[in-house]
């Protein structure tokens, strides 16, 4: 069984992301959807909330899970007994910062395969920060994420509903 691991952050989960993880559905046996606890960053919403929000967009894909880690990636994809990582890439900043992380992971663990999968050209300027800062300024958000990622950004935000 081939199983690739996708970590990130996915506060919030876009669906620039949703578009990577069923596309790595449809390439691999098993999908990992990695939520990453980063204590460098102050995330909306808790790994937990992140990981109920994944779950319930990706319901319908029987061969993907989703869990929550903290450490090294490469140490947890061993756990999984993951035979890669998949990392999205919209543009060109983001691969000299994947490319960097790909090289040290490889130092760290040869045997571990970094793939990158860039979202549909409609995706590409999509964030999760960005999501967070439209859905902030009362915005509308539901071109971007699912509906219950824009349900939990209104109430997270405490406004009456997220255009």
């Amino acid at each position: 069984m081939r199983t690739v691991i996708y970590p990130g952050s996915f506060d919030p989960l876009t669906n620039g992301h949703l578009d990577v993880i069923q596309r790595a559905a449809r390439l691999f046996d098993r999908v990992v959807v990695a939520v990453a606890r980063n204590g460098s960053k102050q995330p909306l919403f808790s790994p937990a909330e992140r990981k109920t929000l994944i779950e319930h967009s990706i319901s319908d894909l029987t061969n993907v899970t989703v869990d929550i880690f903290e450490g090294l990636l490469v140490e947890y994809v061993e756990q999984q007994s993951g035979h890669a990582v998949i990392r999205g890439l919209r543009a060109l900043s983001d691969f000299e910062y994947e490319f960097q992380m790909a090289l040290m992971n490889r130092q760290l663990n040869e045997h571990i395969e970094t793939l990158f999968m860039m979202p549909r050209a409609s995706y590409s300027f999509l964030s999760s920060h960005l999501v967070k800062e439209i859905a902030g300024l009362g915005g509308d958000v539901s071109p971007f994420v699912t509906p219950e990622v824009k349900e939990a950004l209104a109430a997270k935000l405490g406004q009456a509903g997220v255009n």
